[in-house]
């Protein structure tokens, strides 16, 4: 299973781990996923997603409806 973010889309990014004498070691920063349950109240509902703690605290800030809304309006399957 992709460890990717249902609602954004958005995945691990690639960068370097770097020592004290500056050697570069390729690694991942993965986003920090949650599995989490959602009730919609206007399909009386609930639904599991796997989000990041950023797509959790803008889902707090704007409520699940409408967050759900845009990403259908980016193409996001949901």
């Amino acid at each position: 299973m992709a460890r990717k973010d249902d609602l954004t889309g958005k995945g691990p990014v690639s960068g370097n781990t770097v020592s004290r004498s500056n050697n570069k070691n390729k690694r991942r920063f993965e986003r920090n996923l949650q599995k989490k349950r959602f009730y919609i109240p206007s399909q009386d509902r609930w639904i599991t997603l796997k989000v990041s703690a950023k797509t959790l605290k803008t889902i707090n800030k704007n409520g699940i409806e409408a967050v759900l809304k845009e990403a259908r309006q980016q193409g996001i399957n949901v």
